[in-house]
């Protein structure tokens, strides 16, 4: 990783501690806007980072829509006066209410919700009824990730029944394809293609039959690129404005550049070869199942194994280089960088080397208000 990652002043910085570097961030929303064509195409996901500011920064620049994994986040984001508010994930449970009653919260802003069960949406329906408003709904399309979504041959008849539905509207798909993660950016085009032709078919048979489906939400961060070249879909990726080492490494046609770094510190030296960091996997996401984040300028080191407060790396085999001292600041970039950002409540925010503010983890937690 070629950038400059240093603090001029750490002596108060506690660690482990998750940093933010605004400018990276800044040249990365204008980075997604350039491939997106325009602003008013992307309606990114706030998972990555939950923080108001962010989507401060990205309004500035003429975001509009953004896109949510929890009710909490949703709120967050309505709070910032977004116009448009897409939940992204399947309601069920009290959840259902919830949604509603954000909503009902937000009277003049545009909620969106998913759904890919009849069943479900018809409890959507009946509370939206009994709150009398009309919810916006997108069919969630399984993609082939294999996480949620109705199959894209069942998709059709599905959307047509909801559309009978009372309480809410169905105003198009929302069809998420992380599993177009293909380091080769042509196979990544040529997997996407085949599926939008299809959506493109069920599109054109639902309107042969005077039903709209006006709003079509695609891709995340490895594939929106690829969704950029067909005018009429929303662009959704969420990772590339804080980048993290996996798509970094993973994706390298696209430029986006890590823009959130874990500070560690060096604890113990426990033999000639090797050292300690404190930063266990209650500091950074352990979902990632080889490395779970790169030293910057470690090269010559491996990880070695890690714990809730440890992490051991160690010389890799042949090479020969110092230990870094016993109490000396290591800078680490998260392989995985949306459960990371969730794992702390305070972000501080770092410009030409100096932290110039803090931002809050607003949405961290499952619930604000609602």
């Amino acid at each position: 990783m070629g950038f400059r990652y240093d603090i001029k002043d750490t002596s108060e910085i506690i660690t482990p501690q998750l940093v933010y570097y605004k400018d990276i961030i800044i040249g990365n929303i204008e980075k997604a806007i350039r491939v997106a064509g325009s602003a008013e195409r992307l309606w990114p996901h706030v998972k990555s980072h939950k923080t108001a500011e962010m989507v401060k920064l990205q309004m500035e620049r003429g975001i509009r829509r953004f896109k949510c994994a929890t009710i909490a986040e949703a709120e967050m984001v309505a709070d910032c006066g977004v116009e448009d508010i897409l939940l992204a994930y399947p309601l069920v449970g009290p959840n259902i209410r919830r949604f509603v009653s954000l909503e009902k919260k937000y009277p003049q802003q545009r909620f969106w919700a998913i759904g890919e069960d009849y069943g479900q949406l018809g409890l959507l329906s009946e509370e939206s009824l009994k709150g009398g408003i009309t919810t916006r709904v997108l069919l969630d399309v399984n993609m082939g990730m294999d996480r949620t979504g109705v199959a894209i041959e069942s998709a059709e008849k599905l959307y047509e029944d909801c559309t009978r539905l009372e309480g809410i509207a169905m105003m198009g798909f929302h069809c998420y394809d992380g599993n177009h993660n293909d380091s080769d950016l042509e196979a990544r085009k040529e997997a996407v293609a085949k599926k939008a032709a299809l959506l493109k078919e069920i599109r054109n048979r639902l309107k042969e039959k005077n039903l709209e489906c006006p709003v079509f939400v695609m891709g995340g961060t490895p594939s929106f690129p690829c969704h950029a070249e067909y005018p009429d879909v929303f662009l959704s990726p969420g990772t590339a404005f804080l980048q993290d080492a996996g798509y970094y490494k993973r994706l390298p046609d696209m430029d986006f550049i890590p823009a959130a770094v874990v500070l560690s510190r060096v604890v113990s030296h426990p033999s000639k070869r090797s050292f300690t960091l404190d930063l266990g996997y209650k500091g950074i996401a352990a979902d990632p199942v080889s490395e779970r984040g790169y030293i910057v300028g470690g090269e010559e080191y491996e990880a070695k194994f890690q714990n809730e407060e440890h992490w051991v790396f160690c010389l890799k085999e042949g090479r020969e280089a110092p230990l870094p001292e016993i109490g000396s600041v290591v800078y680490v970039i998260p392989t995985h960088i949306c459960p990371t950002s969730a794992l702390y409540p305070w972000i501080p925010v770092v410009e030409n080397g100096v932290v110039t503010e803090k931002w809050e983890v607003k949405a961290r937690n499952r619930k604000i208000t609602v």
